[in-house]
């Protein structure tokens, strides 16, 4: 089994409900920030880091964004009848993407600086790690509301808490995946395992970072476009 992450999954199934009237009659990956969508500048980082194998899933609206990709290296899976959040998509998509790390990355944030998965990819340390989430200081996230999601120590591991932000890119192990009985869930499930294990792991990113996430982060997302 491979040790180092191949292979990208890119979460473009949820409904964007937090946008409003934006995703009424389109998803949110397909949203434009400076003429591009969203879901095409996280590929634009992941072609800059030479990553092979990239897969998006798909449930609402899901034939906006075949039809976007097509052409494209993107592969997708439909999850239907049923969105099956992070955990389970993940799950759902492991035939696509093979065995060993992953990267899984969100498709609703713009990212200034290092390129998030070759600097994850730098760090990455499969004899210590079951997870690598690349996180955010509060000082350099734009469009984010909140106290933070984990508090990272002078070791890089990871503990739930007020601190920095997960900036929703991350390599992660699947395997731990079969543990968990339920078909539709968070990977918040598998970062507890992790956790307890002494295997969760944060790196702080040193570029800025703005969360799409509402219509009041498109123009802050704009002012990180070069």
């Amino acid at each position: 089994m491979r040790n180092y992450p191949d292979a990208v999954m890119l979460f473009a199934a949820g409904f964007g409900t937090r946008m409003r009237d934006l995703t009424a009659n389109q998803p949110k990956p397909l949203i434009k920030i400076g003429n591009k969508a969203l879901i095409d500048h996280t590929i634009d980082l992941i072609g800059d880091a030479q990553i092979p194998n990239i897969v998006a899933n798909t449930h609402y609206l899901p034939d906006q964004i075949v039809s976007h990709l097509s052409g494209s290296p993107v592969r997708t899976i439909l999850e239907d009848p049923e969105i099956l959040e992070t955990g389970g998509g993940l799950r759902n998509a492991l035939t696509l993407l093979g065995n060993g790390p992953v990267f899984t990355a969100n498709t609703d944030a713009i990212w200034k600086g290092p390129n998030p998965f070759k600097t994850l990819k730098s760090r990455w340390d499969p004899e210590r790690m079951d997870a690598l989430l690349l996180c955010v200081p509060a000082e350099k996230a734009l469009g984010h509301s909140g106290a933070g999601d984990f508090i990272l120590d002078q070791n890089g591991q990871l503990s739930r808490g007020p601190g920095v932000i997960y900036g929703g890119i991350q390599i992660i192990k699947t395997e731990r995946l079969a543990e968990i009985s339920e078909r539709v869930f968070s990977l918040n499930k598998l970062w507890n395992l992790f956790h307890d294990a002494n295997t969760l792991f944060g790196l702080s990113y040193d570029g800025q970072w703005c969360d799409v996430g509402t219509p009041e982060g498109i123009p802050l997302a704009e002012t990180l476009l070069d």
